[in-house]
């Protein structure tokens, strides 16, 4: 058995030590740098489909051990041969849905594909034809997972289907849900909406956390909502500057590991635009008696 050898190392651009919490960095990055949407250059179809391949491998503990185990000594694109003890059976993974999918290599239908499982009847002797279609969902869905319903049109039969998207799903990130009619294989781009309060890198939140000058010199508890709903309290340490970054672990993104990202808290002093009396002469007075220049 001869195929062409996938470092899919290479791909993400990682080490073959690499942690998981780095293969995923690496992928999102790419991904999104090259979605077909983004990147109009020639092959941008082949490079997104070998991302996707390559962590679809490395994100699974058990597909990167079989993986690792058929040794580093070939390099990307090299003619592959398995070791001489090796069981295809051993390597076969049923069930994970991409046995007939046209966008990942016969390497990964070798190794990691649904070989042996039976093929629906009428669709022998010929590929899936892979139908991609785009679904949008809010930041707050990647926290707790989606459903939608698919809607197309197949010749005269208007179909639907209902599709569970799982947390942590990544912006531009392929969810094959099955095989559809006709032998067509259904391929769905999730789409992560721009949120008004939140910033996302990696698994990591952003947020502006407004705080007055009275709030940034005395010190304060200060409330922020987070992306689930509920209402942090956030402390403010006495004579905190404007743009100081505050970090609340575990209020960011799932990471596919049990554990969320972090919420970054940027402190922004805000002023009043208008002012009664009693705020003036306050303000007035402050003015006299101190004696702090910011511009020195």
């Amino acid at each position: 058995m001869k195929l062409e050898f996938q470092d899919y190392y290479a791909v993400l651009g990682v080490p073959r030590d690499a942690a998981p919490e780095a293969i995923r960095s690496a992928y999102r990055k790419l991904a999104r740098k090259h979605h077909p949407d983004v990147d109009k250059t020639a092959g941008a179809t082949e490079r997104f489909q070998r991302i996707n391949e390559a962590h679809e491998v490395l994100k699974d503990p058990k597909k990167r051990e079989r993986y690792d185990r058929l040794g580093s000594r070939w390099k990307e694109g090299e003619e592959f041969a398995p070791p001489p003890d090796f069981d295809p059976a051993e390597f076969q993974s049923r069930g994970n849905g991409y046995g007939d999918f046209d966008g990942f290599s016969s390497f990964f239908e070798t190794f990691f594909g649904e070989h042996g499982a039976p093929r629906p009847r009428g669709r022998r002797g010929r590929r899936a034809r892979n139908v991609q279609l785009e679904v949008e969902i809010s930041l707050e869905e990647v926290l707790t997972g989606a459903t939608r319903t698919i809607e197309r049109r197949v010749g005269t039969t208007k179909t639907s289907k209902r599709v569970q998207i799982p947390p942590g799903i990544v912006d531009g990130q392929p969810l094959q849900v099955s095989d559809g009619e006709n032998g067509e294989s259904l391929l769905l781009f999730v789409r992560v909406a721009p949120h008004p309060r939140f910033r996302v890198q990696d698994f990591d939140l952003v947020a502006e956390l407004a705080v007055t000058p009275w709030e940034a010199a005395l010190g304060a508890r200060v409330p922020l909502r987070a992306l689930d709903g509920s209402e942090l309290q956030v402390t403010i340490q006495p004579g905190v500057p404007s743009g100081r970054v505050l970090r609340l672990r575990g209020q960011g993104l799932p990471r596919g590991d049990g554990f969320r990202g972090d919420l970054h808290a940027r402190v922004q002093i805000v002023v009043p635009s208008t002012l009664s009396a009693e705020e003036r002469r306050l303000f007035e007075e402050l003015g006299r008696v101190s004696r702090f220049d910011p511009r020195r």
